[in-house]
């Protein structure tokens, strides 16, 4: 009688998902895309020749030539394959009719960072605010193509509820203190220290019932920029 073969024995390594650190292509647990300033420099330089170019209307022989380079040196530059010279910068700004400096403007665009101490948020009054809601703003973004709004806002004994706020974008609450019966559209969510409530802004939305007061939650606002 033939021996039956022996049964393989299970692997000690149980199989695990990727975490997004060690995800290809990611720096960090998010998974947004890497922006432009991610890029080399050789990277930033190449998209700035190519679209100069492009919005010339002038093809990439017709540049090169005006420019004294070839049309391959041309391709390598303006796809961040190589590190182009002084003297090839230098001969691309005079074909382009621009600035050298031109070339480095994506790779040294600021971005925006906003820092405010404890306390210290600006007090504004939010459209629909009621007597006994306190709005600190704790930040803001100056440019890109969408808004942030982070507001700390206050509860205290003489607030009263309003379930009627609506506003474009998204909105993220998370309470720190207090509770509450919070209302979006047609549902309700009690949320206490620790809970988090992500929405459509668009619906009708607001604190219906306010359980513990004085409370404090965090708010994030996010829309298209206007």
């Amino acid at each position: 009688m033939a021996k039956r073969g022996a049964a393989r024995k299970p692997s000690s390594r149980a199989s695990r998902p990727a975490s997004h650190s060690t995800r290809e292509g990611l720096k960090t647990g998010s998974l947004a895309p890497q922006t432009a300033a991610s890029r080399s420099i050789a990277e930033a330089i190449g998209t700035q020749v190519r679209n100069l170019r492009r919005k010339l209307d002038l093809t990439g022989a017709e540049l090169a030539d005006q420019a004294g380079l070839s049309a391959g040196m041309l391709s390598k530059i303006e796809n961040g394959a190589v590190s182009a010279s002084i003297d090839s910068l230098e001969a691309l700004a005079r074909a382009l009719n621009v600035p050298l400096t031109t070339f480095f403007a994506s790779y040294e665009e600021q971005r925006d960072c906003s820092f405010v101490r404890g306390g210290q948020g600006v007090t504004i009054e939010r459209r629909g605010t009621k007597a006994g809601h306190q709005y600190q703003l704790l930040g803001h973004s100056i440019s890109g193509e969408v808004v942030v709004e982070p507001y700390l806002i206050t509860l205290t004994e003489e607030a009263k509820p309003y379930t009627m706020f609506q506003h474009a974008g998204v909105e993220f609450i998370y309470m720190l203190t207090g509770k509450v019966l919070y209302r979006h559209a047609d549902k309700a969510y009690p949320l206490a220290p620790g809970d988090a409530l992500f929405f459509d802004a668009a619906a009708l939305h607001g604190p219906e019932e306010l359980t513990k007061l004085p409370m404090t939650y965090l708010s994030i606002i996010i829309y298209p920029r206007g």
